[in-house]
């Protein structure tokens, strides 16, 4: 987990390629954290546009890039996006630089393989609207498609991940890693984000627990990425990554809890031993 400090801005800000001014400051800022996704970006902004004009909605899109060596950045200034280039390595980092340039009163992330439908985006715009901090989706609740989601992942990994954060911090969400999700502007600054990669997701909605903000869930769905090259997710590592996250804001069950367990089974066989040894199998057990 890496230092705050490496994650604050620099004074002149995040280094914008190109910037398609708006009128006036947009309701909605769509954050896109993007690493060669040149396959599957055309797709996911064609989605939002039409949503946003759909339904109204006064929006910017942003793609924080993250270092891509193919034709995302020129498939994302074509279509009149902003893009942020964002040089610090991982998926926390490239949110932090497309979050930092975002003009938006509300903020949605979402990952651009397309496996999020951002046709969803009224949702999580009405639960914001309604006074929420932080509006995560449920893809447990709205349907993961076949093969969107190794079993690995989604009948251990995810629900166990999401089972200890609601047990250590009582989280009321269902589904911790889900990459689409909004919140305000306001509630994030609060926050002071840390962590730059995959963890990123597990520390906003700690975070916001800890912090007393209003979270809620929306139902959304998850779908087989187009990808023309392996998930940057890595199964073990980020695993760990999460779950040392959270280990390391719950103190108690870090130290406390596991410290009285060894007391207890302390005072348990000191006090088998107490009257006389004991011997299992030859072997001696006493009090020293």
């Amino acid at each position: 987990m890496s230092s705050c400090r490496n994650l604050v801005p620099s004074p002149s800000g995040p280094s914008i390629k190109e910037a398609k001014p708006l009128t006036s400051a947009p309701e909605l800022s769509v954050v896109l954290p993007c690493l060669n996704e040149a396959r599957t970006l055309r797709e996911c902004i064609e989605t939002i546009q039409h949503t946003l004009k759909e339904h109204g909605i006064h929006a910017e899109i942003i793609v924080a890039d993250n270092g891509s060596t193919d034709e995302s950045v020129s498939i994302a200034q074509t279509m009149g996006v902003r893009v942020v280039s964002v040089p610090l390595k991982g998926y926390g980092s490239a949110l932090v630089g497309g979050i930092t340039a975002a003009a938006g009163k509300y903020v949605l992330v979402g990952d651009c393989d397309a496996t999020y439908d951002f046709s969803h985006i009224p949702r999580f715009l009405v639960k914001l609207r309604e006074g929420n901090d932080l509006v995560m989706g449920n893809r447990f609740q709205g349907g993961i498609a076949v093969g969107a989601m190794p079993a690995l992942h989604r009948y251990l990994g995810n629900p166990a991940l999401s089972l200890i954060g609601r047990i250590f911090f009582h989280a009321e969400c269902g589904d911790f890693h889900c990459g689409l999700r909004g919140f305000t502007k306001t509630a994030y600054e609060k926050l002071g984000m840390c962590t730059t990669g995959m963890e990123f997701a597990s520390e906003m909605v700690v975070k916001a627990t800890l912090a007393g903000l209003q979270v809620t869930e929306v139902p959304t769905t998850l779908s087989p990425d187009k990808r023309s090259h392996p998930s940057n997710l890595h199964t073990w590592r980020d695993g760990w990554r999460h779950l040392r996250f959270m280990l390391l804001y719950s103190p108690r069950w870090l130290f406390l809890y596991p410290g009285l367990m060894l007391i207890l089974a302390g005072l348990v066989v000191s006090a088998c031993l107490l009257p006389r040894p004991r011997t299992v199998d030859g072997v001696v057990f006493d009090i020293h």
